[in-house]
């Protein structure tokens, strides 16, 4: 089978991008794979950061760009058995055998209206989402009927002492999301701020951030928050860093949508929760906000905690900082739940997608 797979944020090296060029991996084993896109430092930037192996996926032409006429894209993809697209609200006309959108977060907007509209719905054998959190807004906004492919978490823990770290991982900013403090960054450092402040001791945050060149001045301004406080900052680190912060900390948090109005807003949220899921594979027990999708990760009580107010992820915290019989026994059952979201069900579930 010859599967076509296009991505328009490749170069944004973030976990979508990860979730889809993992799908061209896994079909790269038994099929041929083109990718649809025409710099090829987009793709070694990303086998940098991620442990991909994309060697068998082969780089054409990008046909999705304002610049390929629709002609030109009929008649391209009537060579491909299947395609692949991440929609950013736009749903293609093409002409291969069949054809999958896949949906990453809530969108506002998406091409579903006019007569040309549902043509191409009509065309597409099936859209599928990475959280129940995704597919249910949209499903109910666009009268749609999608299928959830949990994104795969691999998890490579370290043979590590495990030290007090607080841990939080994530992206500072989010290009298209008009909003300073997307992953509340801010709000994060400054809840562990008031609880140092409180008398806690001898423990860290620690923030493992990704930033573009075009958000260091930002980035930098948050820095200054924390001055004279125990909180550090990891920059673009690689997979194998990430892993070893991930093992050495004993609890994670993350706070993604927390006081902003997710009716109007959803996608302010975590759409699913790849780094919790991570943190909670290498044992780090999380305490993450009870929004999108990390409340299909993380079961209150049993694998972690999940908070609604900044008091209530202090009080949450300190009961672990404070209880470590209870700290062991949720780390276990984390590890044990990050294996719901192993490679291997990733892989039969994109096959079963394709073949179906």
């Amino acid at each position: 089978m010859r599967v076509g797979i296009f991505d328009p944020y490749l170069d944004d090296l973030g976990g979508g991008e990860k979730y889809m060029m993992t799908i061209a991996q896994c079909l790269s084993e038994n099929h041929s794979v083109d990718l649809f896109w025409d710099n090829e430092k987009d793709l070694n930037a990303l086998t940098k950061r991620f442990p991909l192996d994309l060697s068998k996926v082969k780089l054409v032409q990008n046909i999705f760009n304002s610049q390929t006429s629709t002609f030109r894209r009929l008649i391209q993809t009537r060579k491909y058995d299947a395609i692949i697209f991440l929609s950013d609200g736009s749903i293609p006309l093409v002409l291969s055998k069949k054809l999958f959108v896949h949906i990453q977060q809530p969108l506002k907007i998406m091409q579903t209206n006019s007569f040309l509209d549902k043509l191409k719905i009509a065309r597409v054998s099936r859209f599928f989402c990475n959280s129940e959190y995704t597919k249910s807004f949209i499903d109910k906004k666009f009268h749609l009927k999608s299928v959830i492919l949990y994104p795969p978490v691999p998890v490579y823990p370290k043979d590590v002492k495990k030290e007090n770290i607080i841990l939080h991982v994530g992206r500072f900013r989010v290009r298209n999301v008009k909003n300073d403090d997307y992953k509340k960054q801010g709000v994060m450092i400054d809840a562990f701020k008031a609880m140092v402040n409180k008398g806690l001791k001898e423990w860290r945050f620690v923030l493992a951030v990704s930033i573009q060149e075009k958000d260091k001045q930002a980035f930098e301004t948050m820095q200054r928050k924390a001055e004279g406080f125990p909180i550090e900052f990891l920059v673009n680190k690689n997979n194998d860093q990430l892993w070893d912060i991930y093992s050495k900390a004993k609890i994670y948090w993350h706070a993604s949508g927390f006081g902003e109005n997710l009716e109007n807003n959803p996608e302010f949220a975590e759409h699913f929760g790849i780094s919790t899921v991570e943190a909670m594979g290498a044992g780090a027990v999380p305490v993450v906000i009870n929004a999108g999708g990390q409340k299909e990760i993380v079961v209150e009580g049993k694998n972690g905690f999940l908070w609604n107010s900044i008091e209530e992820l202090q009080v949450k915290t300190l009961k672990l900082i404070k209880d470590e019989l209870l700290l062991t026994k949720l780390s276990k059952q984390a590890k044990e739940s990050a294996k719901e979201f192993s490679a291997e069900k990733f892989y039969q579930a994109v096959n079963n997608l394709i073949s179906g």
